[in-house]
């Protein structure tokens, strides 16, 4: 165990919050025995690959870093297979499991940055795919009662960016191993974005899973920054859902407004669409700001704190609910 570090290079936004004390584990074993430390007495702070999360204070506690590892194929048959993975996997070593394998699945949420553990908790999606779509079952140690349970996909209640992890059961369990069940005879999701238009680009009449995951990085590439190089968490927003009626009384006052249906009822909204329209992609105060390709990205371009970050997505928040009487809501966990 250590004392006092700077968490700067755990987290993505590049926040130099400190912790208290700070420790990894990568065994459910090893977990259990940490948990038993005094310092764990005082609700421990559990970090993964700290890509959707903003610090905005020293943590005063225990921070425990999940490095619990394995990635292997435990079932298949002629149309699927079940691959399960240690929670403190990247979830892009993950993908490119899968299409080493040549399973199909997970190719649409190529290169999202993350851990494995982090991925059910937040029902991490893009391209029209969610992780709900391909998963199958996880294992949890519940903090305090010592026991490790296991969670079927409706025990998770996912919804958008939502699940159990983040509501009800908050706090009470840390995730150490995801259970995908992927398919052997692919079906293709390529409606979504520009992927189609991609393809074409690229001459590819009869695209792979692997022609759609790398049509896919290479977007994400043109459109988000590197954490490496840029502090962000990718998306910081949701995209905001509407009855039908209001999606109808915006369009009489903004034609070029960016829809999609959800369900007969129901539309949602591309919040860095709305961001855009008032004025914040590109904005810059300090070294807080609002990335200049895609306006969904709050970026850290040095030293910005994570109060600074905050502020700026509260005005964003604000000038969205004014001019457009729509609540945008964090997909970011601030911490």
């Amino acid at each position: 165990m250590s004392h006092n570090v700077n968490l700067r290079p755990y987290n993505s936004f590049g926040i130099a919050a400190v912790a208290k004390h700070f420790t990894s584990f990568s065994t459910v074993q090893h977990l259990d025995d940490i948990l038993q430390w005094p310092e764990a007495k005082q609700l421990p702070f559990v970090l993964g690959g700290g890509s959707n999360m903003l610090l905005i204070k020293n943590v005063d506690a225990l921070v425990m870093h999940n490095c619990i590892d394995g990635l292997e194929i435990i079932y298949e048959d002629e149309a699927i297979a079940h691959v399960k993975a240690g929670a403190g996997i990247s979830w892009h070593a993950f993908v490119l499991f899968c299409l080493d394998h040549n399973l199909g699945g997970a190719e649409n949420l190529s290169l999202i940055p993350g851990s494995i553990g982090a991925s059910p908790m937040q029902n991490i999606g893009a391209y029209g795919v969610e992780l709900k779509d391909i998963f199958l079952s996880l294992s949890a140690w519940h903090i305090k009662e010592n026991v490790l349970v296991n969670f079927n996909k409706a025990d998770c209640k996912f919804g958008y960016r939502e699940s159990v992890f983040k509501n009800e059961l908050k706090h009470q369990f840390i995730i150490t191993d995801v259970t995908f069940v992927l398919q052997k005879k692919h079906q293709l999701n390529t409606r979504y974005g520009a992927i189609e238009k991609a393809l074409e680009e690229n001459g590819i009449v009869s695209p792979t899973i692997q022609d759609v995951s790398a049509v896919i990085i290479r977007i994400r590439q043109q459109k988000l920054p590197d954490p490496k190089e840029i502090g962000n968490a990718g998306s910081f927003f949701k995209n905001p859902e509407i009855d039908n009626s209001e999606f109808e009384r915006l369009k009489l006052a903004f034609p070029n407004i960016v829809g999609y249906a959800v369900n007969e009822t129901k539309i949602k909204l591309a919040a860095g669409w709305l961001i855009e329209q008032c004025g914040w992609k590109g904005f810059r105060q300090g070294d807080a700001g609002c990335h200049a390709m895609q306006a969904l990205v709050l970026v850290n371009y040095g030293n910005a704190s994570g109060n600074e970050i905050l502020q700026l997505a509260q005005k964003i928040i604000d000038s969205v609910q004014q001019k457009f009487n729509v609540t945008l809501h964090m997909e970011v966990n601030v911490v």
